[in-house]
């Protein structure tokens, strides 16, 4: 089984920063896209960010210029730099994966419990 952990979350006035990860674990052998997805109260959920294993990115309009997604593949976690934190950021930020695990040709996405990001005017 594989467990997505995300940590980083909190409460921070706007202009701040905070970078949030998200470590994969368990029977993995290859981890192919990893994302970063936020949902604030009575909103849909808004894909914020995007990484290939080979590193390429894409971003929302929304976030463009102030967030930056990076992994780390020894590690198998993906991180979000949040910059110039704007009250509008405020959600649940969550991340998938799409994980091919030990012994099996498919890969399957999994999600993690997601934290808590507050930015106060």
């Amino acid at each position: 089984q594989v467990q997505l952990v995300e940590s980083g979350g909190g409460l921070v006035q706007a202009g701040g920063s905070l970078r949030l990860s998200c470590a994969a674990s368990g029977t993995i052998s290859s981890i192919n896209y990893m994302r970063w997805y936020r949902q604030a109260p009575g909103k849909q959920r808004e894909l914020v960010a995007g990484i290939a294993s080979g590193g390429s990115t894409n971003y929302s309009d929304s976030v463009k210029g102030r967030f930056t997604i990076s992994r780390d593949n020894a590690k198998n976690t993906v991180y979000l730099q949040m910059n110039s934190l704007k009250p509008e950021d405020t959600a649940t930020y969550s991340c998938n994966a799409d994980v091919r695990t030990e012994g099996r040709r498919a890969t399957y996405r999994y999600w993690g419990q997601g934290t808590q990001v507050t930015v106060s005017s």
